[in-house]
C-alpha cells in the first residue's frame, strides 16, 4: 500500500518538479550567499511552505537542500582554487572557516581529495565509459575477480511517472552480481550507509564487492560499484493466507516481526552514525499531520472533532520529546531482505534522507491498517515494537506515541494527493483506516 502511495505522490508532483529545481538553483546561484541560504524565499516563490518545499526537493532529487547547498559551495570553491586564486581566501568566501575545514567537507562529500577529484575530472576516458554499451561495461568488470563469461544486462528501472530511466544505472551480471553507477556524491553517501550497516551485521544493496586492488569501487566522475544479490523479500503480513502459503502460521509471522523490529533498531544505529555526513532533511511529522486536518474535515468520514483536538493537543506535547534521527523513511516490508529466515539486509536508500521520530520506521513497516485484519496487524506491530525495544529501548514517550504516529502517517497522506480515478481504491482504504483510528484509540495503547 505505501509503495503505491509514494508512486501516486510522485506522479502528482510531476508538475512541481520544475518549480523545485528551477527555483532552488536560481535562488542559490543568483543570491550567491554560500551557505547562509534559507529555503524560505525559494519556497515562497514557488508557493510552498519551507517544510513542504524541502520535502519535495529531497524526494525529487535524492539530496537534501542542505546537501545540495554544501555541494555547490564545495564546487565553486574548488573551481576558484584551481583557477589560481589563493585557497585561504576562497574557502573563507564560501563559508569555511579554514582550508582544513573545506578539505574535510570535500572528502566526506566526494570520497577523495580535491586534488584527486580534479585529476579525475581532467581524464578524457571517463566520458568514453558512458558512450559505449555492454562491451565497455565488461571491460570495467575486469576490475573484479569474477568470471568474464557472465551475461551482462542493463536492468536500470524506468521511472513510470516520467518515462525516463532512473539515474541509478544498474546492470545485472550473471545471477549473483549487480554493477551500479551514479553521480559520485550520491554513491559515496550510500556506500557510507552500507558500511555502517555492515558494522551492525546487516548488508544493503550498496554493500561493495572489493576490486582486485582491494578498493570498494572503480573510481571516476561516476563511481562503479559491484554488489551481490542478497536473499529475498519476505511478505510479513499478507492480506490472505494464500499470499504467504498455508504452511506459515501466526507464530512464524510474529517470529519474523520480532526479528524485523530488532533489525530496524540496528538499522537506526547505523544511520545515526552517518547522520552528520548524510545531512538529512529535518521533517516534522506532527506538523505534516496537523496541516492535513482541514482536508480530512471536508470529507464525509463522520470523524468526531474530539479526534482532531486530541491529536493536536496531546501529540503536540509528546512530539518534542520523541527521539529523532536519520531514518529509512520508506521502510515498506519489501525493503527488508531475508536469508534463511533472518533479516540480512535493507534496500531503498536511493532517494530518502529524512530526520523523523525513529518509531516512524517501525509503525510504517508494520503495514497497512485494514480493519478486517486488525488483530493480525496489532500482533505484528506489537512484536516489532518488542523486537526494537530489545535492542534500542523505547522511551515512555515513544510507547505513548505509537497511536499518534499512526494517525499522523495517515493524515499527512491526504496532503499529498486528491481522490481521482487512479487513486480511488487507495483513498478508500485510507479513509477506512482513518475512521478506524479515530474510533479505536484504546486498541493502540498498552501494546507492550
Amino acid at each position: 500500500m505505501f509503495f503505491i502511495f509514494f508512486a501516486v505522490c510522485s506522479k502528482n508532483r510531476g508538475k512541481e518538479s520544475s518549480h523545485i529545481h528551477a527555483g532552488l538553483y536560481k535562488n542559490v546561484d543568483d543570491a550567491n550567499d554560500y551557505g547562509r541560504h534559507d529555503a524560505a524565499p525559494t519556497a515562497a516563490a514557488a508557493n510552498y511552505s519551507a517544510g513542504h518545499f524541502c520535502r519535495l526537493f529531497a524526494f525529487e532529487t535524492g539530496v537534501t537542500v542542505a546537501g545540495y547547498i554544501l555541494k555547490r559551495r564545495l564546487d565553486h570553491a574548488l573551481a576558484e582554487i584551481s583557477s589560481g586564486k589563493k585557497a585561504a581566501g576562497v574557502v573563507l568566501e564560501y563559508g569555511f572557516e579554514t582550508y582544513a575545514g573545506f578539505y574535510k567537507a570535500f572528502v566526506k562529500m566526494y570520497g577523495c581529495s580535491p586534488k584527486k577529484y580534479l585529476r579525475i575530472c581532467k581524464s578524457k576516458n571517463q566520458e568514453a565509459i558512458f558512450m559505449h554499451g555492454i562491451n565497455e561495461i565488461k571491460k570495467i568488470l575486469g576490475n573484479w575477480n569474477i568470471s568474464t563469461d557472465l551475461e551482462v544486462e542493463d536492468v536500470t528501472e524506468t521511472e513510470w511517472q516520467t518515462g525516463k530511466k532512473s539515474e541509478w544505472t544498474t546492470w545485472r551480471v550473471g545471477d549473483v552480481y549487480y554493477l551500479k553507477t551514479n553521480e559520485r556524491t550520491k554513491m559515496i553517501r550510500n556506500i557510507k550507509i552500507a558500511k555502517a550497516l555492515s558494522d551492525q551485521g546487516l548488508a544493503s544493496e550498496f554493500t561493495p564487492v572489493q576490486t582486485k586492488q582491494g578498493h570498494d569501487y572503480v573510481d571516476g566522475l561516476q563511481i562503479f560499484l559491484l554488489t551481490k544479490k542478497i536473499g529475498e523479500p519476505l511478505t510479513l503480513r499478507p492480506q490472505t493466507d494464500d499470499e504467504i502459503g498455508f504452511s506459515e502460521n501466526d507464530k512464524l509471522r510474529n517470529k519474523h516481526a520480532f526479528k524485523l523490529g530488532q533489525a530496524i533498531a540496528k538499522l537506526h544505529r547505523a544511520l545515526k552514525s552517518v547522520q552528520i555526513d548524510v545531512k538529512p532533511w529535518e521533517g516534522n511529522l506532527y506538523e505534516q499531520g496537523k496541516n492535513a486536518i482541514s482536508i480530512v474535515k471536508k470529507l464525509d468520514l463522520e470523524i468526531d472533532e474530539v479526534f482532531f483536538s486530541d491529536y493536536t493537543e496531546n501529540f503536540g506535547k509528546l512530539y518534542e520529546k520523541l527521539p529523532k534521527q536519520l531514518i529509512h523513511g520508506n521502510l515498506c516490508v519489501e525493503a527488508a531482505v531475508y536469508q534463511n529466515g533472518e533479516v540480512a539486509a535493507f534496500k531503498g536508500f536511493e532517494t530518502y534522507n529524512l530526520t523523523f521520530p525513529r518509531i516512524y520506521d517501525v509503525t510504517w513497516c508494520a503495514g497497512e491498517i485494514s480493519p478486517p485484519q486488525i488483530g493480525e496487524y496489532l500482533k505484528t506491530l506489537t512484536e516489532m515494537l518488542k523486537g526494537y525495544d530489545s535492542i534500542s529501548p523505547l522511551t515512555e514517550e515513544e510507547k505513548q506515541s505509537v497511536y499518534y504516529v499512526l494517525c499522523a502517517t495517515y493524515l499527512k497522506g491526504y496532503g499529498y494527493f486528491t481522490k481521482t480515478a487512479e487513486t480511488a481504491d487507495l483513498m478508500t482504504r485510507y479513509d477506512k483506516a482513518m475512521v478506524y483510528l479515530a474510533k479505536n484509540k484504546g486498541k493502540f495503547f498498552g501494546l507492550m
